[in-house]
């Protein structure tokens, strides 16, 4: 038994704009979907959707997970740049220095993400969504790949990446030390193949931990990976 990757979901203030946000950047088209919250399909060939539920948490710190999103050329690295500020994004600063050849923005809730420069290998063929980039150990990169069955295509010293047998978006973990708990943050939701009381044992065997009762209502069971990120296991539709 495995898990799909269902969803990328935000903990979001106001679903609906930040949904229009990033459907503005991207281009997305709104899903029809039956969990709470607002959904955007991906275009992505990882499968996935974005979807944004409502929470009343507070962001604390800098978010352990953000979007490295890809650019064909420089001029094309600045219409990205352009059109997430003209939606709503501003300039962040996380620490990336003058020179640096990425850009790092903020969406309207304080989301960080960077707009790559052009000629990344490590993300070439990923997509307009090259990688859900990821503060987390060796460990958690490890526990990922078995839960959704994607083979690890990087995998040296305490850095780890998978990405889906079907090409798309990389997730990455860069090692320790890890950042605080930011509180609201972007999460991974799963759609189990098969039962998904079995597939919760099977994560819990492979280093989950539950968490309290999830406050959406729609039967999912909220867990944590081993570095504690909350993970939600949706029932089977």
């Amino acid at each position: 038994m495995s898990s799909r990757l269902s969803a990328i979901s935000f903990d979001a203030h106001q679903p609906e704009r930040l949904a229009r946000f990033w459907s503005g950047v991207m281009g997305l088209e709104r899903a029809d979907d039956a969990h709470d919250g607002v959904a955007l399909l991906s275009g992505n060939d990882a499968g996935y959707r974005l979807r944004f539920r409502p929470s009343r948490t507070q962001k604390a710190a800098q978010n352990r997970l953000h979007f490295d999103l890809t650019s064909s050329s420089l001029d094309n690295q600045q219409e990205t740049v352009a059109r997430a500020l003209a939606f709503g994004a501003q300039h962040a600063d996380v620490g990336q220095g003058p020179d640096a050849s990425h850009v790092v923005l903020a969406d309207p809730e304080g989301n960080e993400f960077c707009v790559i420069e052009p000629g990344n290998g490590f993300l070439a063929g990923c997509g307009f969504i090259g990688a859900l980039a990821c503060d987390g150990s060796k460990a958690v990169g490890h526990f990922w790949s078995e839960a959704l069955g994607w083979p690890l295509v990087w995998d040296q010293d305490e850095e780890t990446a998978v990405q889906s047998p079907n090409a798309g978006t990389k997730i990455t973990w860069g090692g320790p030390p890890l950042m605080p708990d930011p509180g609201k943050d972007l999460h991974l939701e799963l759609a189990p193949d098969g039962d998904q009381q079995a597939e919760v044992e099977r994560l819990l065997s492979l280093g989950a931990r539950r968490l309290g009762s999830d406050p959406g209502g729609d039967g999912a069971v909220l867990l944590a990976d081993p570095d504690g990120n909350g993970l939600r296991v949706l029932t089977r539709r």
